[in-house]
């Protein structure tokens, strides 16, 4: 079984001697722990020197509510279709593609949960950056511009838990972030479930699978 550390030389190995710079991705179903791993990662990696893995989450590319309601998808919010993600992919183009040389920082969209909206140029990677780890629910997804997402990324590692934990956690989010109880029970049930089993489908697209302990 791989350990944490094992896991630590792998995402190191990434960025190489190349000069360039390499990107890893997590994927998982909702609840499944991708950001807490994520955050670990770079946190170690960065260690107590100059930072040279940078965190840029999935999340920051879905559609603003505003549009949600225009397109009719307010009530599926979290599905594929609700986020952009041909401007997701465009991004880890560009943060791929950047020159080493380059001095210039790379702005990339956030995610706020109590307001549950995106926010534009929230999260900035350095030029220093070798290593950027992204997360979300759907880089192993080949449908759609998701396609373009999984060409862009080094490795894939998809993270996966204990179901019943992974759902409690779900409903523990959802309420701390403003939904009554009976509100996040019926949305996991409802919206985050259908999600996570079209996720769970794509495991077997990925170079790794990481189970998280409860």
């Amino acid at each position: 079984m791989l350990t944490f550390d094992d896991l630590l030389t792998r995402a190191r190995s990434l960025a190489g001697d190349g000069g360039g710079r390499a990107l890893l991705g997590i994927a998982g179903s909702p609840g499944a722990g991708k950001t807490t791993l994520a955050e670990r990662l770079v946190r170690e990696l960065n260690g107590t020197g100059e930072p040279w893995v940078a965190h840029v989450p999935m999340d920051g590319f879905h559609l603003a509510d505003a549009e949600l309601d225009r397109l009719g998808r307010r009530d599926r919010k979290g599905a594929p279709d609700t986020f952009d993600a041909a401007g997701y992919a465009a991004l880890l183009r560009r943060l791929r593609e950047e020159p080493a040389d380059s001095t210039d920082v790379v702005y990339a969209p956030g995610f706020e949960r109590v307001l549950e909206q995106p926010i534009a140029g929230a999260v900035p990677v350095a030029p220093t950056a070798r290593l950027v780890v992204t997360e979300g629910n759907y880089l192993l997804l080949g449908t759609g511009p998701w396609q373009r997402v999984r060409a862009e990324l080094d490795e894939v590692w998809f993270c996966e838990t204990d179901e019943e934990e992974r759902v409690r956690r779900l409903v523990a989010r959802h309420v701390e972030f403003g939904k009554g109880q009976e509100e996040a029970v019926a949305w996991v049930a409802r919206s985050d479930q259908h999600n996570a089993e079209l996720v769970a489908a794509t495991k077997e697209r990925a170079d790794l699978v990481v189970r998280i302990p409860v």
